[in-house]
């Protein structure tokens, strides 16, 4: 019954119930707290008036009549052959009450016993004691009408006031939630209409800050990351479509051009210009194949492995062709924690910009640096090239980011990028120092599994 109802409508039936049983709880609580209250200072008023009137009897100073009693009080010296010598003015006249034979010590019972022109019930304390006329018994009590009454008052307001309160508390319920549902209703009526044509747009807050407005705030930061994604993946199937297209409008204007002049054709350059076309397409899709791998990778197999012997290797394969001096000279062990695939392609993407920025020279360094978290192993790739202009610096690690578009394009953009995005994954960093003239890219990893 209850999963047919609104959230609104259950959260109101729940609340209100729990409210319900919690003051019926307190109500009888209360209740019985009055009743046990006003029965012990009765209790209390009575014992007191008994020890009283023993010691006015064992003196002999007892007075035929007891004025010192409240009108719901009841007192009575009796002898023990039933004598009443003594009496409050509301049981003056009247029989003894009862014919009990107590010892000094007070006791407590409950009976009826006249009051004017009825009989209510009293709660009375007795005790005997000696006096000049023998030994006497003293009965003081209180009618436990008195507690009935204000008990029975008590119970009237409470059943009466009990459910008006928890009538108007459902009802403040069910406006609370309906204000708090009513502005949940308009943030989830206002996502729905969100979709991929406009996920520029964004949920109007109504600027309380509670949870509700710290709600709509996550969610327009949720449609900023969605926003900002969606163009990262237009701008990045831009890039690889207009990157795929040059190389292959290369080898097609080169083909069509054989094929229209064959006696003419140099096929010499002809093959070099395909086959350069070629490679630039097979180092985007590689690049592409590992930019899909790190996505849908739960993270790198990371063990304890030589930096050094890694960047000696990728700086043997960069001597081939001799166009540009690679120095070795100051690299030296240094083990980091890493994955080794990761860490191969990171120093030959570092290794294929520098080769592709530097005038005639590169140098590598590789060291040990001990820092507070332990050891890491710290790679230097610098190049004598023209360096990095300021504009670019905080764009240059951006997917398919060229530097230089006035040059002819050096790889896919993608270089740089991946290898920071490696390196982050290895626990590890990826920054350009800047110098002049030149850049020098320092590669920072781990050595060891604590310093990761």
């Amino acid at each position: 019954m209850m999963g047919r109802l609104s959230l609104r409508a259950r959260a109101t039936v729940l609340g209100t119930v729990v409210f319900a049983v919690l003051l019926t709880l307190g109500s009888v609580l209360l209740v019985s707290t009055l009743e046990s209250r006003m029965t012990a200072t009765s209790d209390q008023l009575s014992r007191s008036r008994v020890g009283d009137l023993l010691t006015l009897a064992r003196r002999g100073a007892l007075p035929a009549t007891l004025r010192n009693v409240d009108e719901n009080g009841v007192a009575q010296v009796v002898l023990a052959d039933g004598t009443v010598v003594a009496a409050s003015p509301n049981v003056m006249g009247a029989p003894a009450v009862a014919a009990l034979h107590p010892g000094a010590r007070a006791e407590t019972s409950t009976f009826p016993a006249p009051d004017d022109t009825e009989t209510e019930t009293y709660r009375f304390w007795y005790a005997s004691g000696p006096s000049p006329a023998g030994t006497v018994t003293v009965y003081a009590g209180n009618s436990l009408e008195t507690v009935s009454e204000a008990s029975r008052a008590l119970r009237w307001a409470l059943g009466v006031g009990v459910p008006v309160v928890v009538a108007l508390l459902g009802v403040a319920i069910w406006l609370v939630l309906g204000r708090v549902i009513g502005r949940l209703d308009r943030i989830r009526a206002e996502v729905d209409r969100i979709s991929e044509e406009n996920l520029d747009a964004r949920v109007a807050g109504d600027g309380v800050p509670d949870e509700v407005g710290r709600l709509a705030a996550t969610m327009n930061a949720m449609l900023e990351r969605l926003d900002t994604a969606a163009r990262r993946q237009r701008d990045f199937v831009a890039d690889v479509s207009h990157d795929l297209q040059s190389p292959l409008a290369a080898q097609r204007v080169a083909l069509e051009v054989a094929l229209t002049t064959p006696d003419t054709v140099d096929t010499v350059r002809l093959r070099d210009e395909v086959l350069g076309a070629t490679a630039d397409m097979e180092r985007l899709v590689g690049d592409l194949l590992v930019i899909a791998s790190m996505d849908a990778s739960t993270g790198p197999a990371a063990v304890l492995m030589d930096l050094d012997s890694v960047v000696l290797e990728e700086a043997a394969r960069a001597r081939v062709g001799g166009a540009v001096e690679v120095d070795t000279s100051a690299v030296s062990a240094a083990p980091a924690y890493a994955d080794p695939g990761d860490v191969r392609r990171i120093a030959r993407n570092l290794l294929e910009n520098a080769l592709a920025h530097a005038g005639s020279r590169i140098e590598l360094s590789v060291e040990v640096a001990d820092v507070g978290s332990g050891p890491w192993a710290e790679l230097l790739i610098a190049d004598d090239g023209a360096g990095v202009a300021a504009e670019h610096r905080d764009r240059i690690f951006d997917r398919f980011y060229r530097a230089d578009t006035a040059r002819p394009r050096h790889g896919s953009g993608l270089g740089l990028s991946i290898a920071r995005e490696l390196a982050e994954r290895n626990g590890g960093t990826l920054d350009l120092v800047v110098t002049q003239p030149g850049a020098t890219f320092r590669l920072k990893l781990p050595g060891s599994p604590t310093a990761a």
